[in-house]
């Protein structure tokens, strides 16, 4: 196990239960703490803990449109896609709600060689993804460190002729700051990885053994990746393992120690629920369920109290849900989804971490998107430019990153529409692109025009 001497992420449980416990729902407060939200500065606590307490429907409606005017206001039209790229599922931790875990003799092992690697890159790219998230599991070996490296540049060699995955994020077990330095070095975008529960007790009862069982290592690693100098990391929350409520407001706690000690907050925000895996009894029965109402609510309260920061939506849930949250908050989703290793490229049996609830392919997913007027983004300006960090805060929280976002998308969906759409995603397509267009500011239209037209000429890859 890790030792840290101080865990310096301050998450005082009675704090947390009091702001829960004390708190006013009525509908004059409610409404203070909605007009506050349209400030997009954020929230304090207790008026998160306001709004967690909301059942009326008419208020609960109008802290959905709040939330509708911040994701407007900050990110415009823009919804980024990705997809996992599962390289391995060995692992020696024992989670009681994961398909991987240890134990779990119904899951075949499986350890990607790079040219297996390449070979499932070269399925994604050919549908036309150009992000990726490389997952793997916590194997203990000695050459996970090399292993990772190795596969991330193994997957930015690859190309078709027309495309390539141009950013990889990087969602990996804990490391110490050297072997966060290394990672970095090898080109990623965001580190990402999920405390699962921020409530210590559930977190030591569903984490049985293996290095995950140290809670203080795991919720100090985005300190190490920031002080390695990855500063895009992503945090997130398991739902369902205990009370969403509490979870909200100790992963705020956890954001305010990273803006206090670097000046920078997460650049994602993950929300996942807990859904069926197989050899995993308590992933089927969450032991703190969480309504469909309370997760768009959820959903919602997290663009309002941290508006600056992307909210990724995973294909766990059903596209009606998906699609609920977009305005509601939600800045990024995957699509066209596999959860075991070699699930692309192969006609794949094998157990999956997860249950997953939308089984479309990219194809369709991006049809859904553009017929509902948003812009389908394969973006990765902002990593390739430096808008990283600070600099990217800079220009989220007063909204101005919408500016660059609408021209980027509008020109990477274009990529994907002339390159890999089918007949129906071309028309819906083209359609969108025109009615967003409209909508535009004269000064952003004449730039996403420009863009355009160069996409159209044969250019790939143009962004500003």
């Amino acid at each position: 196990m890790h030792t840290v001497e101080n865990t310096p992420v301050r998450i005082v449980d009675e704090e947390v239960m009091s702001a829960l416990r004390d708190c006013s729902a009525d509908a004059t407060r409610v409404r203070e703490v909605l007009a506050k939200a349209r400030e997009i500065h954020g929230l304090d606590d207790d008026e998160v803990a306001t709004l967690c307490a909301v059942t009326d429907d008419e208020l609960l409606s109008e802290v959905f449109a709040t939330a509708r005017y911040v994701k407007e206001t900050i990110y415009g039209k823009r919804l980024v896609l990705f997809a996992p790229l599962y390289v391995s599922n060995l692992c020696v931790n024992e989670c009681r709600y994961c398909a991987f875990r240890q134990k779990n003799a119904r899951v075949r092992r499986r350890k990607l060689t790079l040219a297996e690697i390449e070979r499932e890159t070269r399925a994604l790219v050919v549908q036309g993804h150009k992000r990726v998230l490389l997952v793997a599991g916590e194997s203990g070996a000695r050459d996970d460190r090399a292993y990772i490296r190795d596969a991330i540049r193994t997957v930015y060699s690859v190309s078709d002729g027309k495309g390539e995955i141009r950013r990889i994020n990087v969602n990996v077990a804990p490391m110490d700051v050297d072997a966060f330095r290394e990672l970095k070095a090898c080109g990623i975008g965001t580190y990402q990885v999920f405390q699962e529960t921020y409530h210590r007790p559930t977190y030591l009862r569903v984490h049985v053994k293996g290095p995950k069982r140290d809670y203080d290592w795991r919720i100090t690693a985005m300190d190490r990746a920031m002080e390695a100098g990855i500063d895009d990391v992503g945090i997130g929350v398991l739902f369902g393992l205990y009370d969403w409520r509490y979870e909200v407001l100790a992963m705020l706690r956890h954001i305010r120690h990273l803006e206090d000690k670097f000046g920078v907050g997460p650049h994602t925000i993950s929300v996942p629920r807990l859904e069926p895996a197989m050899g995993s009894r308590l992933a089927g029965r969450p032991p703190h369920a969480v309504s469909d109402v309370d997760f768009l609510k959820l959903v919602a309260i997290y663009r309002l109290a941290v508006p600056y920061t992307g909210i990724i939506m995973s294909t766990r849930e059903v596209p009606e849900l998906r699609r609920a949250t977009f305005e509601l908050g939600v800045s990024q989703i995957s699509a066209g989804s596999r959860t075991d290793p070699g699930g692309y490229s192969e006609e794949s049996t094998e157990a999956k971490q997860f249950s997953l609830g939308d089984h479309r392919l990219l194809d369709e997913v991006i049809r859904d998107v553009a017929g509902l007027g948003y812009i389908p983004s394969f973006c990765t300006a902002c990593y390739r430019l430096g808008r990283t960090g600070q600099d990217f805060m800079d220009l989220a929280k007063p909204g101005a990153i919408k500016a660059h976002c609408a021209p980027n998308g509008l020109s990477t969906f274009k990529e994907y529409l002339d390159d890999y759409a089918s007949p129906a995603t071309l028309a819906t397509g083209e359609k969108a692109i025109a009615q967003i267009l409209e909508e535009m500011a004269p000064g952003i239209r004449r730039r996403s025009e420009a863009m355009l037209d160069r996409v159209a000429g044969g250019e790939r890859d143009v962004f500003c």
